[in-house]
């Protein structure tokens, strides 16, 4: 099965510019509920991912700054604790699910390591139990 299948496209996915101030993450992130979501460069590359973890611990080694001081702080001044790892677009069903294991979402790259969505562990689960259910 190809990893296409289980694609939701860089368009419907919520996803941090390395341009974007740690203000503009934290109400992204708030405004999808999201607990991690993609950061890409400005060519619109996989960087990594940001995680409430990240901010959380970046405004406690900022000080907590206000909301109006946010907006001045580069989301790349966070440290990031992990990043999920990337996928090829051409990747094989064994080395996605190797990596949904441990992963919420695995980011889907091109071959210029560009962007082009995410596959998410529900979506390869409620895939599986169909699957399942489908062979009873």
């Amino acid at each position: 099965m190809n990893i296409l299948f289980f694609l939701t496209p860089k368009s419907e996915v919520a996803y941090v510019r390395e341009d974007d101030t740690l203000r503009q993450a934290l109400e992204k992130m708030e405004h999808h509920g999201y607990a991690a979501v993609p950061l890409l460069s400005e060519d619109g590359k996989y960087i990594g991912t940001i995680t409430d973890g990240d901010v959380l611990w970046g405004l406690k080694h900022l000080h907590f700054p206000s909301l109006q001081q946010m907006e001045e702080i580069p989301v790349m001044e966070l440290k990031r604790a992990h990043d999920n790892k990337p996928v090829h677009v051409s990747e094989n069903m064994e080395g996605l699910l190797e990596k949904v294991t441990v992963q919420n979402f695995v980011p889907v790259v091109d071959d210029e390591k560009v962007f082009i969505g995410i596959v998410t562990r529900r979506d390869v689960i409620h895939y599986l139990a169909k699957e399942h259910k489908r062979k009873e």
